[in-house]
């Protein structure tokens, strides 16, 4: 399972023009879901992404995590993200889990977030969505776990 995290001073996806989902100051986190991914994946990556130190302290230094900066999160699924794109110009999607699983691992893991913040919002899966942020800094992080084997 794949985060690209983004430090953003505000966020949001549209879905046919009306909002979804916004954040302020916070985390704007796309998704990938891999074959293999399973709940243990998803749990792992949540808890970097909630740990992870992005946001400055007093002396400006990355050593304050999302929950201790006061943020939020925006939870954003991009299958892309789990492209294979290592030959030729076009990606391949092989490693992409099927739909059906994206979907239930990402809704697992968007559970999962509101139970550790409050402030958690979401794009939604599937949807062709416009997504709109202001990265601050600008800082942005790849996390990944592994998936099981398939």
């Amino acid at each position: 399972m794949i985060a690209l995290l983004q430090r953003v001073s505000e966020a949001a996806v549209h879905v046919n023009e009306k909002m979804v989902g916004q954040t302020k100051k916070g985390i704007l986190a796309l998704i990938g879901i891999e074959r293999g991914d399973s709940e243990k994946q998803a749990d792992r990556l949540l808890q970097r992404v909630l740990a992870y130190r992005m946001f400055p302290d007093d002396a400006d230094r990355m050593n304050i995590n999302v929950q201790q900066a006061g943020g939020g999160l925006l939870l954003v699924p991009q299958f892309t993200l789990a492209a294979d794109t290592n030959s030729g110009n076009r990606p391949s999607f092989a490693p992409a889990a099927e739909p059906s699983q994206g979907r239930r691992l990402f809704e697992y893991l968007v559970q999962q977030a509101r139970l550790e913040m409050d402030d958690v919002a979401t794009g939604i899966f599937g949807a062709n969505m416009k997504v709109s942020l202001v990265n601050d800094g600008p800082v942005t992080f790849w996390l990944q776990v592994a998936p099981e084997e398939y």
